[in-house]
């Protein structure tokens, strides 16, 4: 019996300086998004970064590397 995958339907958020919110990834597990968040914040970059669940079209993402 093989297990369920775990949904993909978190994505990753980030705040800039400005205060403007962008979706940086979406169609992600939970802890894919919140590992990936960890990983944006560790750079030390003055933005935050949170996991949600996903209710964002593609059309809202713009991609931040």
């Amino acid at each position: 019996m093989s297990t369920p995958s775990q949904p993909r339907n978190w994505c990753l958020v980030r705040l800039d300086d400005n205060g403007n919110e962008f979706v940086v990834r979406t169609d992600l597990t939970r802890a894919a998004a919140e590992a990936l968040a960890r990983q944006f914040e560790a750079h030390g970059h003055k933005q935050s970064y949170w996991v949600r669940q996903q209710s964002c079209s593609p059309d809202d993402i713009r991609e931040d590397r």
